[in-house]
């Protein structure tokens, strides 16, 4: 798990810092740099797999963009800045620095310096004033790897890294009525593998060398609690399109997902994804990411509670933690929200689960701050102020100035 992570001079965060637990939600205003935190890990993540381009970004669901875009702008700012990145876990610790001129831009950043330290040892140090003849494009530490095992600490934090993903579903890709642009595994970055992804969770059979029967009983407990959160489904599955009461004029994937309405009468009970209701799409789609194993091990959920009930919400944000915290793949995931009851999910009093507010300085400058459980705010508690009224009424930060 990635205990520290700093961030420079990358789009509206000049120097952030701070330190992530397994589950954190990020809160903020509209336009407060929620989403470029979660960028600047991916941007991390592509730097520590050895090239960063436009398709490495994609991969990872970073927004394309320009030099001009990626770096800091303020005008208060002086020069041409590298954006820089640095990310701890244990003993081990990576620091990078990419270059990219604005006038003009190359499609791949270049790397300008790079430290890779575990313990006492710097397994790599680089810096473009060593004169050294290295390929700027390639990352060095990324090779390095080649010789880790997974004693080292160094190892686990860039296994960690490489494969982050900011996923971003919305309902036509959820139904399988538009292509994923991106089909990572295992639900592809907008749940245009959702169908593929339920069934494969859903079958008995294991998927990966080493499970066991706790992973498989994780996994079967997660799918309960997912059928608990769809309050009118009796079941749900996978089925092939051309069996399910579907109109021919409908685009959808060969295969679909299928839910048995327990209101409905046998024989016409039978609803596919296409015609069931949004949010039991989206707490499908949270269901994989927690119990599918070719899930990333660090990942990002955009607008986690889109199309949810705020109840419903809030339900879904408490599985999610019980989720993580009891993961037999021991995973690490960040999550942004604009529904304040998402917050009453929340087991604070767990070390683990962590909340963030993001906001903006009277510069613009983007700044992360957590949110504890003070005495102060226990207090307002026990007096019956939730997570989501201490929000709305301004008491944790994180609001819009309107």
């Amino acid at each position: 798990m990635i205990e520290r992570l700093q961030i420079k001079w990358f789009k509206s965060i000049e120097n952030v810092e701070f330190e992530p637990g397994r589950v954190n939600v990020l809160i903020g205003a509209n336009g407060s740099g929620k989403s470029n935190l979660l960028e600047a890990i991916g941007v991390l993540s592509a730097a520590v797999h050895g090239r960063v381009d436009d398709e490495a970004l994609s991969r990872r669901g970073v927004r394309l963009g320009v030099p001009a875009l990626f770096k800091c702008s303020f005008p208060d700012i002086k020069g041409p800045l590298n954006i820089h990145f640095g990310a701890w876990r244990n003993t081990a610790s990576y620091e990078v620095s990419l270059f990219n001129p604005i006038k003009e831009p190359s499609p791949v950043w270049r790397y300008h310096t790079e430290n890779l330290q575990q313990g006492q040892e710097r397994i790599v140090g680089r810096s473009h004033r060593k004169g050294e003849k290295l390929n700027p494009e390639a990352g060095l530490a990324a090779l390095k790897m080649v010789a880790m095992t997974d004693q080292d600490d160094a190892f686990h934090l860039f296994n960690d890294l490489r494969e982050f993903a900011i996923f971003t579903p919305n309902t036509l890709t959820l139904r399988g009525n538009v292509a994923d642009a991106q089909q990572r595994q295992p639900v592809g970055l907008s749940g245009g593998q959702l169908a593929n992804a339920v069934s494969d969770i859903s079958m008995r059979r294991i998927l990966r060398k080493g499970e066991t029967d706790n992973i498989g009983a994780f996994r079967s407990k997660v799918r309960q609690d997912a059928l608990s959160l769809i309050d009118w489904a009796k079941s749900f599955g996978t089925a092939r399109a051309s069996t399910m009461p579907l109109s021919p004029s409908v685009a959808s994937t060969e295969k679909v997902i299928r839910f048995i309405d327990r209101f409905m009468k046998s024989g016409r009970d039978t609803l596919s994804g296409y015609d069931a209701s949004e949010g039991a799409l989206y707490v499908l789609f949270h269901m994989v990411l927690a119990a599918h194993p070719k899930s990333p091990q660090v990942c990002a959920v955009d607008n986690a509670d889109h199309g949810l009930n705020p109840r419903l919400s809030r339900e879904l944000f408490r599985n999610i933690c019980d989720w993580s915290l009891n993961s037999p793949y021991s995973r690490q995931i960040f999550l942004t929200t604009q529904n304040p009851l998402s917050l009453d999910g929340l087991p604070l009093q767990n070390d683990e689960v962590r909340l963030f507010t993001v906001s903006r300085t009277e510069s613009g400058r983007t700044v992360i701050n957590r949110i504890e459980l003070s005495e102060k705010l226990k207090e307002m508690a026990d007096q019956g102020w939730t997570l989501s009224r201490l929000w709305v009424m301004g008491h944790l930060g994180g609001v819009a100035n309107v």
